[in-house]
């Protein structure tokens, strides 16, 4: 009778620990989550022709602000002054607002009234 209350007691330790959370068995699955991060919206920001700007002032900007090698931004500024506008830039919306803000303030800080504008894109 000693025997089966300590087998019982065996089998009971046994059951425990393979039911115990701090224990794999061979037979457990491991699950993995991946977090996908998602891409916020993007904005266009869009550079207007005036009468008044410098082409070589709208070339400083969009070299200076917008981080444009200087070919990219002579072909920027050729487009703004033949169509009349061009998108500059797709950022999200708070680096867009912040990019036009301060383009707003160089251009008045020279006295030209360069527009710059921001759209969904």
């Amino acid at each position: 009778m000693m025997k089966q209350c300590g087998s019982d007691f065996l089998i009971k330790a046994v059951q425990d620990f393979e039911s115990s959370s701090d224990h794999q068995s061979e037979t457990d699955v491991i699950t993995q989550t991946k977090t996908q991060v998602k891409q916020p919206k993007l904005y266009a920001v869009i550079m207007h022709n005036d009468n008044y700007t410098t082409m070589d002032f709208v070339v400083y900007v969009l070299v200076e602000i917008f981080e444009h090698n200087i070919d990219k931004a002579y072909q920027l500024m050729m487009q703004i002054h033949e169509s009349g506008q061009a998108v500059v830039a797709l950022l999200p919306y708070d680096l867009a607002e912040m990019k036009v803000d301060e383009v707003t303030a160089l251009a008045e800080q020279e006295s030209y009234p360069l527009l710059t504008t921001i759209e969904p894109a």
